[in-house]
């Protein structure tokens, strides 16, 4: 069992690193040369302190260092079953948020120290009275400084656990203007709402989940658009939820695609059949709650006359681990007579792996899966996670040429915590024109 897990990790970091996301090249390199910089920190805490200079909390720092971020890639590109992504994941973010709160003392106390060994060497002294310039490595550190800077690192782990769960069901709404140059005039103005990667089994709060439909209701969308991961691992997971996303409706229709979690690959089955029977009742659920699941098909959408297409596609990752059951050529069926193609795919990998290069007639495609990674900045001009060492394309607008993409953060979530990356609805007006120039 050991062996098939440091495998897995093994294989992953390989495949990652030089097939399929050389971003991870940079960003597991990072994260040691961070790991180098904290400890040297931490081994400046007292120098009462011993045991820190010792090989036995050296061997313990670095093998968990190192598990930590194993531990990241073992969630992100094996097919674990819940809990054990969960867990992972969670330990990898608590880790990271000590030691972002940690480094800015240690490179205070650093700054310090440099300012000291350039006074010492520049200063002027009578020549008798010189002496060789003190090494920096001689200077020694601020107890007070990297004291406080570990206090700093625990005192948001305390916050975020008291704290974190907060930030689950803060929906927010995001409001983008969407262009498009062949839209038809009669669909200018028209409004979309999209939401995405639900996640029913993670949720515990019904009241809180209800007012966040109710605030998409609101928005009095035309058309909606929820793009995949209805569940974490089984379709049982939407009882008692199943009422409350039926209150989802527009005028023009609410279309659905799924997610690589509702296939049920990440949990245990009996038997072959019991696995088919829980993605028959899936698809079921959308179909009890209104929605039309698009499974590598179409839907046209008429407005005074003129139509424009709807298509949406199964899960298509274009990380080897994930489901690649999306078929465009299926979607694109009987759709070359209308002006504007609206995609609905769960993955935004799909986006630059496939539909770029092979599929220039799509306008605009709509996704969900990253989460944001739950944690990150996000403001109106900038945003940033790990993530983004992971994924070219995580969250918000994306365009590349007459195409565009739009990666939604998730209404629901996977691990019970959301720090800078708070659940989204977003609103779409769409607009008759060509996009502005970015300055």
């Amino acid at each position: 069992m050991k062996t098939t897990w440091m495998m897995t990790v093994i294989k992953a970091f390989i495949l990652l690193t030089v097939v399929q996301n050389p971003n991870l090249a940079l960003l597991v390199p990072v994260l040691l040369l961070v790991d180098f910089y904290v400890f040297n920190g931490i081994r400046g805490i007292s120098k009462k302190w011993r045991f820190l200079a010792k090989k036995p909390f050296v061997i313990t720092y670095w093998a968990a260092s190192v598990l930590i971020i194993a531990g990241m890639l073992f969630v992100i590109y094996s097919k674990a079953e819940f809990g054990i992504r969960f867990v992972f994941l969670l330990l990898f973010f608590v880790v990271l948020l000590f030691k972002v709160s940690f480094i800015p003392f240690i490179l205070i106390d650093d700054l310090r120290r440099l300012g000291i060994y350039f006074i010492n060497r520049f200063k002027k002294v009578a020549p008798e009275k010189q002496e060789a310039p003190a090494a920096l490595n001689t200077i020694p550190r601020s107890e007070f400084l990297v004291k406080a800077g570990l206090l700093a690192g625990v005192i948001p782990l305390a916050a975020l656990k008291l704290n974190m769960k907060s930030g689950l069901y803060d929906y927010h709404v995001k409001r983008h203007i969407l262009y498009l140059p062949n839209l038809p005039k009669s669909f200018d103005g028209i409004k979309i709402g999209q939401f995405s990667d639900i996640h029913a089994g993670s949720f515990y709060d019904k009241k809180a989940v209800l007012g966040g439909v109710e605030m998409l209701m609101r928005e009095k969308a035309d058309v909606i658009f929820f793009t995949g991961d209805l569940v974490n691992l089984r379709t049982t997971e939407m009882h008692g939820y199943q009422d409350i996303f039926s209150k989802v409706k527009a005028p023009l229709g609410v279309y659905s695609c799924l997610g690589n979690h509702d296939y049920g690959d990440y949990t245990s089955w009996h038997t072959p059949e019991a696995k088919i029977k829980n993605h028959n009742e899936l698809i079921a659920c959308h179909k009890n709650m209104g929605w039309d699941l698009l499974m590598n098909e179409n839907r046209r959408i008429k407005v005074n006359g003129d139509e424009i297409g709807i298509l949406g596609v199964e899960n298509w990752g274009e990380f080897s681990w994930l489901p690649k059951r999306g078929r465009m050529d299926l979607a694109v069926r009987n759709t070359d007579d209308l002006p504007v193609k609206l995609l609905l795919s769960h993955d935004p990998t799909h986006w630059r792996a496939q539909i770029l290069p092979q599929y220039p007639q799509i306008d605009m495609m709509f996704s969900g899966h990253t989460h944001g990674m739950q944690l990150g900045v996000q403001t109106e001009n900038f945003q940033w996670s790990p993530l983004e060492y992971i994924y070219k394309e995580w969250a918000g607008l994306y365009r590349e040429g007459p195409q565009q993409l739009y990666v939604n953060v998730g209404y629901g979530f996977l691990f019970p915590g959301r720090v800078g990356i708070l659940p989204e609805i977003t609103i779409f007006e769409l607009k008759t024109a060509a996009a502005p120039t970015l300055v």
